[in-house]
């Protein structure tokens, strides 16, 4: 069996996409939250539910959506929607502008592969097992469940979907092969049988050749990259019954003179193998790069190709010719923002650095190999691979972003990087996007609370199961260094670094319910799931152990008495005789307002349930204004007001607190205190020290950041000034500035404020 993709033509085809992707291998290389155009033949129907497999003869991936509901396996279809990663399966979600073209011309032929090839390069094409067994014994579960198969050493998942002919009956005994596409659910690779006529008793072929390369499988048309290695071992198998013959083989390309192998004439028996080696010695600098072509008589692989690729004798790749071109961000939002650009010249790859506040003045080393994530000088990196778009994570409102693109060769720390003239470019990540929201909303009207129900509701509903794709995978979870990830506890400040796919069990993480979900009139609204249960602005990512059980259902406040539990920044403890939460600082005003916007949204009293009744709203209003919207806060609302279609009032108007009553969710007609006005908190809070100074002077507002600040002398000249800064403390130098008497006007994210300042 041919362990290759067949090419599928496509019945026709249609225009690239908005951001210029060429097929299905170059769309899964953009980021998540692009928008991307595919084309491609599906490989299931309805059996497997909303979800469409689908490939291209370059790569595979995930089509998901109600208007996928027509299309039939073997439809060559064309449809376009963002990219999202769902528990690591890489799918265009929801899937729209679908066109259908009618049943492929070819229709794509299985790719055979052993278990350790199920990897993320062939994710979602249609795949082939080969000799193996089941786990399990008795019967495939009722209902969707996941099984396992082992080929003697390694197992590999199994996932029969409930829907499928393949639920309930009896689980195969023996050797069988199986069919399917081959999917991912968190860390682990499965493969989804479609029917019945996906799981047979497995029958040997007379001669199947496979070749490993270092003792790992490469399937035919594979590159194997050698770097400045002498030699490698190769090993022939063949797992036919009959004897495989092998008529020789031989070195093409560039440098085939620097190759060699030790494969000659001759056979390997049925179910045996031979071992071989490949030599390589250069003597030249720069990539390498010859075809290694095995002749046999297994009939679909003859010959069995594999590409090499090394480096010469300076020990790095070929440095590329030009960098690339053409940087633009077609996405740009308060919450995330996505590039491209147009490919260099002679490059394989590309590094994206990324930083916020100033150009970049990092420089990548040769030699040298970058992950996701891995500080880079000043910079870090956004990406690193062959696409040409990128989107880097942890983007918050209001930011100035900047980005150097770097062309490379070459992996396994022999990368070769065109350090001239990168491709620089920078764009300021969009904040508050309002507009006329609010039209007609009066705060002195005593209509006001009615009015705001009414502006809130109705609302997209979005499960709180979904909240790890929505709100973890899409928002919430940042890059750190060698490629890893972390989240941050929103109680107790905790940040938690994690490899691989975010997962809640594995992470002892969950959604907390900062309206705790007993205090609910309506509790339980679990099940089914009732919009005050799954409402997005009122959950945060937590701890479990750590943070969201202990705080359960306690109110939140400024503990005053004794401390009984604490993790971090969250504790547990006595405000007077009750006992509260008291959350990390930089929470309190976040989770003053999910509170303030549940009571408003779901009609909600604090005073009358005997749980919420503990809740002071005196305290939800001064850690309002004492912890005002920073710029992640804005962009979280608006990335849920893209899910849901509705806005937290409490962040996009910080008076609007003082007309509400939350104990009662009623209008306030006389408003805050006079001291409560928004410029005298900002006057309050507004720290500049010590002044005078001899050299340093720091500036602060509490509560919230400075984005931008200038410099003004008595003249009333600008001497020092910085935007998109958004830093919590500004430090000031003689040497930035000079001696003098000097007014600082600084911009926060709610206003603006200035003071003077001296330096001796």
């Amino acid at each position: 069996m041919k362990k290759t993709l067949l090419l599928a033509i496509c019945a026709s085809t249609i225009g690239l996409s908005a951001i210029g992707q060429t097929d299905i291998a170059d769309a899964r290389t953009f980021g998540v939250g692009q928008t991307v155009t595919i084309s491609g033949v599906v490989t299931n129907g309805s059996e497997l539910g909303s979800i469409r497999y689908m490939q291209d003869g370059t790569a595979g991936i995930a089509a998901y959506g109600n208007a996928l509901s027509g299309v039939n396996r073997w439809d060559s279809i064309s449809v376009t929607g963002p990219l999202i990663e769902f528990s690591g399966l890489l799918e265009v979600s929801p899937a729209g502008n679908v066109i259908n073209h009618g049943p492929a011309v070819i229709q794509p032929a299985p790719l055979q592969i052993p278990i350790t090839s199920a990897v993320e390069a062939l994710e979602s094409e249609l795949m082939q097992l080969d000799n193996v067994t089941f786990v399990q014994t008795g019967n495939f579960a009722s209902g969707s469940s996941t099984v396992q198969v082992t080929d003697g050493t390694n197992t590999l998942d199994i996932r029969v979907n409930g829907s499928t002919s393949i639920s309930g009956t009896a689980i195969p005994t023996g050797a069988v092969t199986i069919f399917g596409a081959l999917g991912q659910f968190n860390a682990n690779y499965q493969l989804v049988p479609r029917d019945l006529n996906d799981i047979i008793p497995y029958v040997a072929p007379l001669e199947e050749i496979n070749v490993l390369v270092d003792g790992i499988t490469y399937l035919t048309g594979n590159t194997y990259f050698i770097g400045n290695s002498s030699s490698v071992s190769l090993t022939i198998e063949n797992t036919g019954s009959n004897a495989l013959t092998i008529s020789g083989a031989s070195f093409s390309g560039t440098n085939a003179v620097d190759f060699s192998s030790t494969i000659i004439a001759g056979s390997v028996a049925g179910t045996s193998n031979q071992a071989y080696t490949v030599s390589f010695s250069p003597t030249a600098t720069g990539s390498h790069f010859a075809t290694l072509s095995i002749g046999n008589n297994d009939s679909d692989e003859n010959p069995y190709i594999i590409h090499f690729e090394g480096v010469g004798t300076d020990n790095l790749a070929t440095e590329p010719t030009a960098n690339p071109s053409g940087l633009t961000f077609p996405v740009n939002e308060a919450y995330t923002v996505g590039g491209q650009y147009t490919a260099g010249t002679g490059a394989s790859n590309y590094l994206v650095l990324w930083k916020a506040g100033s150009a970049i003045t990092g420089v990548p080393a040769d030699g040298t190999t970058y992950l996701r994530g891995d500080a880079v000088g000043d910079a870090k990196v956004a990406y690193m691979g062959a696409g040409t778009s990128f989107t880097p994570r942890g983007v918050v409102a209001n930011q100035d972003l900047y980005f150097a693109v770097y062309a490379f060769n070459g992996s396994g720390n022999f990368e070769n990087y065109l350090t001239t003239s990168p491709l620089t470019g920078n764009v300021t990540s969009l904040g508050e996007n309002i507009g006329t929201y609010y039209s007609g909303i009066d705060k002195n009207a005593s209509s006001f609370t009615t009015d705001l129900y009414d502006l809130i509701n109705p609302h997209n509903e979005i499960s709180y199961y979904l909240y790890k794709q929505t709100m973890m995978n899409e928002f919430e979870i940042k890059d750190t260094t060698n490629n890893d990830s972390y989240v941050t506890c929103a109680l107790s400040g905790e940040r938690l670094v994690f490899t691989g796919v975010f997962d809640w069990s594995n992470l002892g993480y969950s959604r907390e319910h900062t309206f705790p979900h007993s205090w609910m009139p309506s509790f339980p609204a679990d099940s089914p799931e009732e919009p005050e249960y799954n409402d997005q602005h009122n959950l945060y990512p937590a701890n479990l152990s750590q943070a969201n059980t202990p705080r359960s259902n306690l109110a939140l406040d400024d503990i005053d008495g004794n401390i009984v539990f604490n993790y971090l920044g969250g504790s547990v403890g006595y405000k007077g005789l009750q006992l509260v939460y008291e959350p990390n600082a930089s929470h309190k005003g976040n989770a003053a307002r999910a509170i303030m916007y549940m009571v408003v949204a779901y009609n909600f009293d604090l005073v009358g349930n005997v749980n919420s009744d503990k809740q002071a709203e005196e305290t939800l209003r001064n850690w309002h204004f004492a912890d005002l919207p920073d710029n992640y806060e804005i962009a979280r609302q608006e990335y849920i007001f893209e899910l849901q279609g509705n806005r937290n009032p409490f962040i996009d108007s910080t008076e609007y607190a003082c007309y509400v009553n939350f104990d009662a969710n009623a209008h306030q007609a006389t408003g805050c205190d006079s001291t409560n006005s928004i410029q005298e908190k900002l006057d309050a809070n507004f720290v500049v020290f010590p002044v005078p100074s001899n050299d340093v002077v720091y500036v602060q507002v509490n509560g919230t950041e400075i984005n931008a600040y200038e410099v003004i002398d008595l003249n009333g000249r600008v001497v020092r000034a910085e935007n998109g800064i958004n830093l919590p403390v500004l430090k000031l130098t003689k040497e930035m500035i000079g001696s003098g008497t000097y007014i600082i006007h600084v911009q926060t994210p709610v206003g603006s404020v200035q003071r003077k300042l001296i330096i001796q």
